[in-house]
């Protein structure tokens, strides 16, 4: 089992920036993939960016360059830098890490950007 802890959640104001983490623990054998995704009331939930080994990262078209995701291999972290925030990136944000093919979600941290 892996076991995932995000932080960094908050309220923040239409331009300004949170920094989000997801720390893994335990029975983590090979990451292949770190990723973030978003659930806003009434929608689906969404990839947001995604880092995997050896790869460009990926970011959907609406957080290009604002957001930047990158990863601690040392600390089983990954980490999404979110600057110039919108009302439209209010959302749970949900990290989701393949361990050896596995997929595990973490518990969910709330974002809101008021306008």
């Amino acid at each position: 089992q892996v076991q995932l802890v995000e932080s960094g959640g908050g309220l923040v104001q239409a331009g300004g920036s949170l920094r989000l983490s997801c720390a893994a623990s335990g029975s983590i054998f090979s990451i292949n993939a770190m990723e973030w995704y978003r659930q806003a009331p009434g929608k689906q939930r969404e990839l947001v960016a995604r880092i995997r080994s050896g790869r460009d990262p990926d970011y959907r078209d609406s957080v290009m360059g604002r957001f930047t995701i990158s990863r601690d291999n040392a600390r089983n972290t990954v980490y999404l830098q979110m600057n110039r925030l919108l009302h439209g990136d209010t959302a749970v944000y949900y990290c989701n890490v393949r361990n050896s093919g596995t997929g595990y979600w973490g518990q969910g941290t709330q974002v809101t950007v008021s306008s």
